[in-house]
């Protein structure tokens, strides 16, 4: 039994033998080279080509756009993005005179003394007058001197404020006593009239 298993093992191997060497041998065809338009081969020093030696060909990629490397490249500020905000809106921007939010030259200038506040806000530099009409004085004592003081102290006005001025409005047509004396008292034009008429005195007229 043993004589027999040894036998057959030796046909096998003797068969197997012999399909190797029927076998037909392989040919092997050289590929053929590539297009110029491909990557650039370098060989390395043993004449082999090298992962770092792989270059494109010539032409067939453009140099890229390097932003940010100088005015000479026109791609500085913006980084050929443009711009947003205030200068992409159509009428955009501050005027000659901005200064990017600081106070500006002609806010920064001291002015002198004495500077006409008539161009500047008049709520701030106008004179405000307390007004009294004449037919007011229909009933004042004409032995009391009428005066800025006195008419507040009569309860006439409430307030002296920059002065008095007497108005020429007589509501009803009262009559005016005669023999008043008015001191550091304005008067309008059909007021002084009025006064004048009745025989008022003016001992100190400030300005009309």
């Amino acid at each position: 039994m043993a004589e027999r298993k040894k036998t057959s093992t030796k046909k096998t191997t003797v068969k197997t033998s012999a399909a190797k060497k029927s076998a037909p041998a392989k040919t092997v065809t050289a590929k053929a080279p590539r297009a110029s338009h491909g990557p650039a081969i370098v060989t390395g020093r043993a004449g082999g080509m090298t992962l770092g030696s792989v270059r494109p060909a010539k032409g067939s990629r453009p140099k890229r756009t390097r932003v940010g490397r100088g005015h000479g490249s026109g791609m500085v500020k913006t980084g050929g993005e443009g711009g947003k905000g205030q200068t992409v809106r159509s009428g955009g921007g501050k005027g000659p005179a901005f200064e990017g939010g600081q106070t500006p030259w002609q806010r920064r200038l001291p002015h002198r003394r004495g500077y006409s506040q008539k161009a500047r806000d008049i709520g701030h530099f106008r004179q405000r007058f307390t007004v009294v009409n004449v037919g007011d004085l229909a009933d004042w004592d004409p032995a009391v001197e009428i005066s800025p003081q006195t008419l507040k102290v009569a309860k006439k006005i409430k307030a002296i404020g920059d002065g008095v001025k007497i108005l020429g409005a007589n509501k009803g047509g009262k009559s005016l006593p005669g023999g008043l004396r008015f001191r550091d008292v304005l008067f309008s034009g059909s007021a002084k009239e009025a006064l004048e008429a009745a025989g008022a005195t003016i001992e100190k007229l400030v300005a009309e």
